[in-house]
């Protein structure tokens, strides 16, 4: 009986490794497509089509990494089958809860790394349960756990974050230098050489990641790719470069292209090679346990010194694990939110930012700043004014095709993936570990640095979002390692209701998740529709700006209706909710005044009235912001800090006040989208009745300021609402005039 419930345990193990796989890829698509995608080096589905074939062969080579979840963190020799099946699904568990939250807020971390800290945590659980029972000292701890092993990993992370940003951004400004932003008048020089020294590099790469785990592969080849490393490389680049020459004269092929295409098929092939034992490898193993453990006459007592063996996994397990990946890589969602992340972080023009600053980044792009200050100093001039020719980024609009709407061009995307399969080749040949994450995003991190894609406008947020993703790799650590020592004791001491009541959990933190990231999907949707990027033609641009700031007024009027109502009701909760809105308010203003003015440089009309209407429409959106953000704070300061709330008199008067508001921001709404004159007298009328609403108000408030009624705090909140809601009506009509008289 007790057997059967461990076969439970794996056939869970099992299924849970098709979520796993599921999860990891969606983190780590990031790793193979950032560079593609970022540079649209193809269409997407091509990209697709070749990240895929690199998932398919990559599974083939990956037999030989299976050992790492058997005996690579703990020793199995002391360990049962059901110490080894706790610990297995502890780990299986946490891994697809931790990479499920992660993909949620769009942010890549090593699945290494998490995998690793899982099987660390479970099995200092369970060793330091046996050592309790058994009256064992806990420095017996050493002899269960391989912690020279967790030690090199975080070793591994700092040393790799250090060293691939600052090769990133050495290679991307040494090959800025030859190349420039206008790149395409010098590869017809150096582009063979370029494109030799690129393939060269990443075809040892592949040869480096998956020849060790080829079955296929003779041991003599292994050898020798392993002791000629400047021989592969040297003769393949002068191959290449030969063979670059001649697709460029006679083919006119552009063989950045086919870098970029190449790269992505190499570090898809690494991470299926590599990374495939994390997805897997634990299942796999746990599975093992239990066939040797059935197959002695204690299955529940012999130890598991089996697991120390190689093992050998069959190929078709290795395929359907592929097919999974490569499913995963198309149908995912949230596969395309965390690639989203990495491509806007090195994106090269302005774009709305997915992080806010906080004062570290600030710190740290003001220390950045100063220092290159210096060096200019100590630089002499002709070798600065040389070196910012070559690396202007404003050169950069004579190239970019404005219509691929592309984050960074395919120079810095085949830096960004000859750097990356160079450093992990590197560090593979010393036996030196490293995550594939952490290396190629630090290097797109580094290369985006040096091609000034951090400017002055969004240095800060940039950085912010680099500080952000980069603590979530030690939080990665912190969590596997917490959670799953927790799910093994949870397991260990209520066994199958403990794994019924996990399952539980894990199904209702997929649900949230999933719930999150669709908000936040529809969230950044919003802003898409809103975005003028892709429109080329004056009056289209005009009609869609109509319609946005039609919806800006619906959303402010809607927002201020449900934060007036939550400060009547004292409603701290409604309020916290409202004020999280207006950076997406701000934001919505930042992004319908850049589109104004697109319409401007589209239009091409060089007449100061009409520029000057489009100004005073600019002013008039950031005025309409600041009015409805200041009535949310302070209303949200007044609640918080327990103050009194608004008398009964004043609701009513504000209710009243509000009424009108609306009716104001609703008609203008109307003639905007609709764009044609509707009620525009009514309008007028409304704003007057407003204001005589205003001057009523005014003398009923100073009543109460005299006879105390309404102590100091509460009259200025009081008058600060209804001037903010005369300012955003005022703004209105300013907007209704401009419609008729201009844009009509």
């Amino acid at each position: 009986m007790e057997t059967n419930i461990f076969l439970i345990g794996v056939i869970v193990l099992i299924l849970f490794a098709i979520f796993d796989i599921t999860v990891g890829v969606t983190n780590d698509a990031v790793n193979f497509l950032n560079s593609s995608i970022g540079s649209k080096a193809a269409p997407y589905k091509v990209i697709l089509i070749v990240a895929s074939l690199g998932l398919l062969l990559g599974v083939t080579f990956s037999a030989g990494m299976m050992e790492v979840a058997r005996k690579g963190i703990f020793h199995p020799s002391f360990f049962t089958m059901p110490e080894l099946i706790m610990i297995f699904l502890s780990v299986i568990i946490t891994d697809v809860i931790l990479l499920d939250l992660f993909n949620t807020f769009g942010l890549p971390t090593s699945t290494t790394v998490s995998v690793v800290f899982e099987l660390l945590g479970a099995a200092v659980a369970i060793s330091l349960i046996k050592i309790f029972n058994s009256n064992e000292s806990i420095i017996e701890l050493g002899k269960y756990i391989n912690t020279a092993k967790a030690m090199v990993i975080i070793f591994g992370i700092l040393i790799s974050v250090i060293v691939a940003f600052t090769a990133g951004a050495i290679a991307q400004f040494l090959t800025r230098l030859v190349f420039t932003f206008d790149y395409q008048k010098r590869m017809r020089r150096y582009g063979a050489i370029w494109g030799g020294i690129s393939l060269s590099m990443i075809l040892f790469f592949i040869l480096e990641e998956g020849a060790s785990g080829a079955s296929f592969i003779s041991r003599d080849t292994i050898n020798f790719i392993k002791h000629h490393p400047g021989q592969i490389i040297g003769s393949s680049f002068l191959c290449f470069t030969l063979l670059f020459q001649i697709l460029m004269i006679f083919f006119k092929i552009n063989i950045l292209k086919l870098i970029v295409l190449i790269g992505t098929f190499a570090l898809a092939m690494a991470f299926a090679a590599n990374d495939l034992v994390n997805f897997i490898g634990v299942p796999l193993a746990g599975y093992h346990a239990y066939i040797n453990a059935m197959a002695s006459t204690s299955p529940l007592e012999i130890k598991m010194e089996a697991l120390t063996q190689k093992v050998s996994v069959n190929t078709p397990v290795l395929l359907f694990a592929g097919i999974v990946m490569v499913l995963t890589l198309w149908f995912s969602k949230k596969a395309h939110t965390v690639t989203e992340t990495e491509v806007s972080l090195g994106n090269q023009g302005e774009g709305i930012e997915n992080f806010e600053s906080f004062g570290f980044a600030r710190l740290i792009v003001r220390q950045t700043y100063n220092f290159f200050e210096l060096i200019k100093i100590l630089i002499p001039k002709k070798i600065r004014l040389f070196i910012f020719n070559r690396i202007n980024p404003a050169s950069a609009k004579t190239l970019h095709n404005k219509s691929e709407n592309t984050a960074f061009d395919l120079v810095r995307a085949s830096v960004n993936l000859v750097i990356s399969s160079a450093l992990i080749s590197f560090a593979t040949s010393l036996k030196l570990p490293l995550s594939t994450t952490y290396v190629t995003f630090m290097v797109a991190m580094g290369s985006s640095f040096s091609d000034q894609a951090w400017g002055r406008e969004s240095a800060v947020y940039r950085i912010s979002g680099v500080i952000t993703v980069i603590g979530g790799w030690f939080l990665t650590a912190l969590i596997a390692f917490s959670c799953s020592f927790i799910f093994a004791n949870i397991i260990n001491y209520s066994n199958i209701v403990g794994v019924i009541f996990l399952l539980c959990l894990t199904a209702l933190v997929i649900w949230k998740s999933n719930h999150k990231h669709n908000d936040r999907q529809q969230k950044k949707n919003s802003y898409t529709v809103l975005n003028l990027k892709k429109i080329k033609d004056a009056g289209s641009a005009k009609n869609i700006t109509f319609d946005q700031i039609g919806l800006y007024l619906r959303e402010i009027k809607n927002n201020m209706d449900t934060s007036l109502e939550c400060l009547f009701l004292q409603d701290l909760s409604g309020l916290k909710r409202q004020v999280r809105s207006k950076r997406k308010i701000q934001e919505w203003s930042n992004i319908i005044t850049a589109n104004i003015f697109k319409i401007m440089r589209l239009s091409k009309i060089d007449s100061e009235g009409i520029n000057h209407r489009y100004a005073i429409t600019t002013r008039c959106l950031q005025k309409i912001a600041d009015a409805h953000r200041d009535i949310l704070l302070r209303s949200h300061t007044h609640i918080s800090n327990h103050h009194a709330g608004l008398l009964p008199s004043q609701v009513q008067e504000l209710r009243e006040v509000k009424k009108v508001f609306c009716d104001i921001l609703n008609e203008v709404e109307l003639s905007l989208t609709r764009k044609q004159n509707i009620n525009y007298q009514t309008v007028i009328q409304f704003n007057e009745k407003l204001n005589y609403l205003a001057d009523e108000l005014d003398k009923t408030q100073v009543k109460r300021i005299l006879d105390e009624s309404s102590k100091t705090r509460l009259s200025i909140l009081y008058y600060s609402i209804v001037g903010d809601i005369m300012t955003i009506s005022r703004e209105n009509i300013k907007l209704l005039n401009i419609f008729h008289d201009s844009f009509d």
